[in-house]
């Protein structure tokens, strides 16, 4: 579960610490933000690879209840609201604004920690082909390349070269074995134009491009430095 990472918010460090204690051990990534504008700041730098926020309501600065309404704009991501209340009015607000799920505390980090995978199997049993590399989101049914969340164009064979290459992490790949299981056996030209597209997708991917390493005299590798 290394590749699922939850935002902690609360302004309790030590609320913090035990949840996000919990959670590692489970082998999940955490990122953590001790207030409403700090929640804020972390979400936009890591959206696009932030698949849970547990959430605190009382906070300094700015409120769950402000952040939510927020991060709603513009995002589904699963939320989870943690309060000390439990009245029925503050339930009701928060499914209204979006929350998936409610929990009052003192909970008990075994209840949480359940309750977080129960909604993470929810929520990404409809993306389970959906892949982060680095910041490079591919969702393979949709055959979308995403990067810091915004998706770029991309042609079938791009598409079919960059993911080849991803799914080959950390491997160098020669010229003929990408012609081979790309192209498909189908292409009888100058194997020049694997570099041609290289270059297209290098472009496209921004600064990401880096990821796809030229290895003298054999291919390319792509590899998250």
């Amino acid at each position: 579960m290394n590749d699922i990472t939850i935002l902690v918010v609360d302004d309790e460090s030590r609320m913090r610490k035990l949840i996000k204690d919990f959670l590692m051990q489970k082998g999940y990534s955490i990122l953590e933000a001790a207030d409403g504008e700090e929640a804020l700041k972390v979400f936009e730098e890591n959206q696009s690879k932030i698949n849970l926020i547990l959430l605190d309501v009382m906070m300094p600065k700015l409120d769950g209840w402000s952040v939510l309404r927020q991060i709603r704009q513009t995002s589904k991501v699963p939320i989870v609201m943690l309060t000390a209340r439990g009245e029925e009015q503050d339930e009701l607000f928060g499914f209204e604004l979006g929350v998936d799920e409610y929990i009052s505390k003192p909970v008990s980090p075994k209840i949480l920690v359940a309750r977080v995978e129960a909604i993470l199997k929810r929520s990404m049993g409809n993306r389970k082909d959906v892949q982060e590399y680095g910041g490079i989101t591919i969702d393979s049914d949709g055959r979308t390349v995403k990067v810091d969340g915004k998706q770029v164009e991309m042609s079938l064979r791009e598409y079919e070269l960059l993911k080849y290459l991803v799914d080959n992490q950390g491997i160098a790949l020669s010229r003929d074995k990408i012609l081979n299981n790309v192209w498909n056996y189908d292409y009888y030209g100058d194997s020049r134009t694997i570099d041609s597209h290289i270059k297209k997708i290098r472009h496209k991917l921004g600064k990401k491009g880096k990821y796809i390493e030229t290895m003298r005299g054999v291919g390319y590798k792509f590899e998250i430095k």
